[in-house]
């Protein structure tokens, strides 16, 4: 297994703390009180004292940099032991993951600063992303309890796992640039009711599989 490169562990640390950073560096300038509720239109509807950065945004730095040593380290504690068959592969999604969870915790912190951003119309087509990127890997997952499309059906057979995994990167794919283009493009209001139009098929069509593959082959 290829060792992790302690220069490429120290970015990943840096990207996951340059929320942190940004709130450090703009926090004497917000008002006391700023909003932390946005409805779908990107309109404050709830708020809280500023102090509340101090544990929104070092929670979500935390929570990612604990993600990132989770998945680096699976070939290690994952009890089917095929994580340590593709290290790089883990590595990637490792990253993945860290960059996304930076990017929504700047927009946390920059919503608090701006008030009127548009929370809705930023989040989801970076989630939009997350799939997109996601689904290029999943045919390439194996079998785990970590990472990847976990039903109890796949996990307790390779071949349904590597059949649900291919039909989830054929899905995720195109689902996750139809999220994100749709999203940017139609209004805050259309675009959330569109997200959760497009993901339903994305989650329940590869569970369905899953389960009718093991109800076909459990003979």
């Amino acid at each position: 297994m290829k060792k992790s490169s302690p220069l490429g562990t120290l970015l990943m640390l840096l990207i996951a703390c340059t929320p942190l950073f940004y709130t450090a560096d703009i926090y004497s300038s917000l008002p006391q009180t700023i909003p932390t509720h946005f409805d779908l239109n990107g309109q404050p509807n709830g708020f809280s004292e500023k102090s509340m950065l101090w544990f929104i945004v070092p929670f979500m730095s935390v929570l990612s940099i604990a993600m990132y040593f989770l998945i680096k380290n699976l070939p290690k504690i994952d009890p089917k032991k095929t994580a340590g068959q593709s290290p790089e592969l883990y590595n990637k999604i490792a990253v993945i993951l860290v960059v996304f969870f930076c990017a929504i915790n700047l927009i946390i912190a920059y919503s608090s600063k701006s008030g009127s951003i548009n929370i809705t119309k930023l989040m989801l087509p970076l989630l939009g992303l997350l799939f997109l990127i996601l689904g290029n890997y999943m045919h390439s997952i194996k079998p785990n309890y970590f990472v990847g499309f976990r039903t109890p059906w796949a996990l307790e057979n390779e071949d349904n796992w590597r059949k649900t995994h291919q039909l989830v990167g054929k899905l995720w794919v195109p689902g996750g640039l139809l999220i994100t283009i749709s999203t940017l493009l139609l209004p805050a209001t259309i675009g959330f009711i569109v997200f959760f139009l497009i993901l339903f098929p994305m989650i329940v069509i590869p569970a369905v599989f899953s389960y009718r593959y093991y109800k076909k082959h459990q003979q």
